[in-house]
């Protein structure tokens, strides 16, 4: 006999236990398909040698909406996040730049290098978290969709009253990082190339282009949005790897009654006179609900998940465009000591190597590596950010070692001239080590084990399209009310009944919880009387 739940999550990725959990604390039967042994989908914490665990992909946190964690009551399940005492340190041949620790710290760190460059600074945060705020505001806010009657007028003019409402200066502002290119907006703030680059960085951060990219100072303008402990723009470690938070998720939703299920991948959507009518798994079983929320990105969704035939013909076109592909190499490495940086010697724990350990000098260094990621698939000098998360939390490797994340931008999703990520990712890896050695020549040796994944094996293992962390290209054509597509902005697929809770809806990449949390408010409205008035209006 076909079970029957009134919704059916695609994903156990984290905005699919958030909007699980939604859906169960109105009410709603729900179940979650999960095609991995573990929930968590890029947010998991694993062992990949012997006593080494870490955060597998997603590896820090900042993004995730204070209302999520409050709402899911996370912190009675285990979330801790540990701050960052600095944000980011920044190596460079012969010396070093440190980001963050207070607005006098980083200024003075400026001195250094421009006073120019510490005088303004203050100026450009106000500027950042002018529009930053306003960003917080419309995260957890459906977009006015294209063509959705008086529901979307209502959104309009809501949203638009919070922008209309900036400062002419400030609105101005929003302009600059919505259009510009990382290095055009940075340069109308900064005259230093190694003060720029600490900025700039955010800029290519799961974005396959250049930071002299028109669009990418938005990308920048997306890593700063965040908080942490109520400390606005701030990131940190959270305790027990990623996957802690998406088993306190996990256990929110069980507390609901929600069925979360493990090694269930999803073959099909079915479809039935327009409108959802259930799941096929690849096991063959089928699944019935009059909803499906998927958590998986458009791209995998629409070109997978769903025949072409329940389609419109011009979305199904349009989707076969969608950009995905995010540029991103993942390792995890474990460590017999921690790293000895030529220009701040010392293997002894120090501030430096708990914060964003970040290889890419200059806005010229960042364009160069993709420069060389477009012609040969990777990077002559790779922009390389590492983490060493055990220098907080010392579960996570057997005492006196340490595990770290090394993440990478300007790989190729797809290498050109028909070579393929399996038969390169080991030499790739190598490239990355040498890279991270020649600012610490301890590194090579000390490194006992690692775990790697090229943009290929993302896609295999978590279902990212194209290695995309981001479900999808942060591009303006591909954000706010355009996120997958315009006309379907507002988390609501191209069927009845289908939704849309992942990444690759508003308001993107990161572990947000918010395309979770706003999914389920719009599943929700559309089954109450005056919901589906308005959509009809």
């Amino acid at each position: 006999m076909t079970k029957r739940y009134d919704a059916i999550i695609i994903g156990g990725g984290h905005n699919g236990l958030v909007c699980a959990f939604y859906l169960a604390r109105a009410g709603l039967k729900v179940r979650v398909l999960e095609r991995r042994h573990v929930v968590g989908g890029a947010a998991v914490t694993e062992e990949f040698h012997p006593g080494f665990r870490n955060s597998t992909a997603s590896y820090t946190v900042s993004l995730l909406r204070p209302k999520v964690i409050a709402d899911m009551r996370l912190a009675d399940h285990g979330y801790r996040v540990i701050e960052r005492t600095i944000s980011n340190f920044f190596p460079h041949d012969g010396g070093y730049l440190k980001l963050g620790g207070g607005m006098g710290r980083t200024q003075a760190e400026f001195a250094r290098y421009s006073q120019k460059d510490a005088d303004i600074f203050p100026a450009y945060e106000e500027a950042l978290e002018g529009v930053s705020e306003v960003l917080r505001d419309l995260a957890l806010q459906t977009p006015p969709n294209a063509g959705g009657g008086l529901r979307a007028l209502i959104a309009a003019a809501v949203q638009g009253r919070r922008l209309a409402g900036l400062t002419v200066e400030q609105q101005r502002n929003v302009m600059d990082l919505f259009a510009k290119s990382a290095r055009s907006f940075l340069d109308s703030w900064y005259e230093n190339e190694y003060v720029k680059a600490a900025f700039g960085f955010d800029a290519v951060v799961g974005n396959y282009a250049s930071p002299d990219t028109p669009g990418s100072a938005y990308v920048l303008l997306h890593h700063v949005f965040g908080e942490v402990n109520g400390k606005k723009g701030a990131w940190g470690h959270a305790v027990g790897g990623m996957g802690a938070i998406t088993q306190a998720m996990a256990a929110a939703c069980a507390k609901l009654g929600v069925e979360i299920s493990l090694e269930a991948p999803v073959a099909k959507l079915l479809v039935d006179g327009g409108k959802v009518s259930g799941v096929r798994l690849e096991s063959g079983e089928e699944l019935a609900a009059p909803i499906v929320a998927a958590n998986v990105g458009p791209a995998l969704l629409y070109r997978q998940l769903v025949d072409r035939a329940d389609m419109p013909q011009e979305f199904a076109r349009r989707m076969d465009h969608y950009k995905a592909g995010s540029g991103t190499f993942r390792m995890n490495v474990a460590l017999s000591e921690l790293p000895d940086f030529t220009v701040l010697p010392g293997k002894e724990k120090a501030e430096h190597h708990s914060c964003g350990i970040i290889i890419a000098p200059t806005l010229d260094y960042m364009d160069q590596a993709y420069t060389d990621a477009r012609a040969f698939g990777w990077s002559k000098q790779p922009i390389v950010e590492m983490k060493i998360p055990s220098t907080v939390d010392d579960s996570l490797a057997p005492p006196g070692q340490h595990v770290a994340s090394l993440f990478c931008q300007q790989f190729a999703p797809v290498l050109p001239d028909g070579r393929n990520w399996d038969d390169e990712r080991e030499a790739a890896a190598d490239h990355i080590i040498e890279t991270v050695n020649q600012h610490a020549p301890n590194f090579k040796a000390s490194v006992i084990a690692r775990q790697i994944h090229s943009p290929l094996d993302l896609e295999r293992k978590f279902g990212l399209i194209g290695g995309d962390i981001m479900h999808g290209h942060m591009s303006i054509d591909q954000l706010w009310a355009s996120r997958p597509m315009l006309g379907h902005g507002d988390y609501r697929g191209p069927i009845k009944g289908l939704y849309m809770c992942g990444a690759g809806t508003h308001p993107g990449g990161g572990v947000t919880g918010a395309p979770g949390h706003n999914a389920a408010h719009e599943i929700l409205a559309d089954r109450s009387f005056v919901g589906r008035l308005l959509r009809r209006a």
